[in-house]
């Protein structure tokens, strides 16, 4: 088995209602402790959001948005904490937060919610990752509908990808996520995830983030709600072990310690062979 070191993209919610860790960083000083606390656990990068895009979630106004993003994303640019990605599907936040300190755009809609998500990104010259998507928070589970999960997904990433490269993004600053979790049910994540390769064709970097997500509590218990962060983590990290065969550009997580630690029991195994 080949071995790939992804980079770990650690997990900044400023907001109060994402699916696992809403309101818990709702302060400028808690979180910044929490960037500080990634940085410290290995994160090579902090992908910074406002707006939660758990199954359900409401929408925010763009302007509470970059509220809670910008004054963060300048403070850890200004210490040098780790690279900065803003977790945004607005063009406008997106540009600000470049200007900020940022240097990845993190659009779970792939460029779908906002048609000048791609120009902004054109023209900061920021990196760009376009993700699988077919709707908000408040409709996409009833559109999980496919011919065949994971071909229909490279096919509508590489739509995506071509739009972006049509507004003028580099190709080399273009990365897909497969969106797991967004229209998508628990065995059609599974599914997805064992068939990266199909996304792999595409040959553009990988991000995954499948980090304490419904199917991933589904694979430990009938009952997800009663599936604990920690438990969730555990899982994670041994998802990520399993996937370091795979080519990933990087895996987005909660618990940066725990999958930095899988990663180096996987480094340390390779290496003894």
């Amino acid at each position: 088995m080949s071995f790939h070191r992804p980079k770990i993209m650690g997990v900044l919610n400023l907001t109060p209602d994402s699916f696992s860790d809403g309101n818990l960083y709702n302060t400028f000083d808690k979180a910044l402790d929490q960037a500080k606390l990634l940085a410290i656990s290995g994160a090579d990068i902090i992908d910074v959001g406002g707006e939660s895009t758990r199954p359900g979630a409401n929408r925010v106004e763009v302007s509470e948005e970059q509220d809670r993003v910008l004054p963060i994303i300048t403070e850890i640019a200004k210490l040098n904490l780790a690279t900065i990605s803003i977790d945004t599907m607005n063009s406008e936040t997106a540009k600000l937060a470049v200007a900020a300190g940022a240097s990845i755009i993190n659009d779970v809609s792939g460029g779908q919610a906002d048609p000048d998500m791609f120009s902004v990104a054109a023209e900061s010259g920021a990196k760009i990752v376009i993700s699988h998507w077919r709707g908000f928070s408040d409709s996409m589970d009833q559109l999980n509908q496919y011919q065949d999960i994971a071909k229909d997904v490279a096919s509508e990433l590489s739509r995506q990808v071509e739009k972006a490269l049509q507004a003028g993004v580099k190709r080399e600053n273009i990365i897909i996520d497969p969106g797991l979790g967004f229209a998508k049910d628990m065995s059609q994540n599974w599914e997805l995830v064992a068939r990266l390769d199909e996304l792999e064709k595409l040959g553009l970097p990988i991000l995954v983030g499948a980090s304490r997500k419904r199917f991933i509590a589904g694979a430990l218990a009938e009952d997800v709600l009663t599936v604990s962060n920690e438990r969730r983590d555990v899982a994670t990290a041994v998802l990520t072990a399993l996937l370091l065969q795979r080519k990933l550009w990087g895996v987005r997580v909660h618990n940066v310690m725990a999958t930095l630690d899988a990663i180096n029991v996987v480094a340390a195994l390779r290496e003894a062979e």
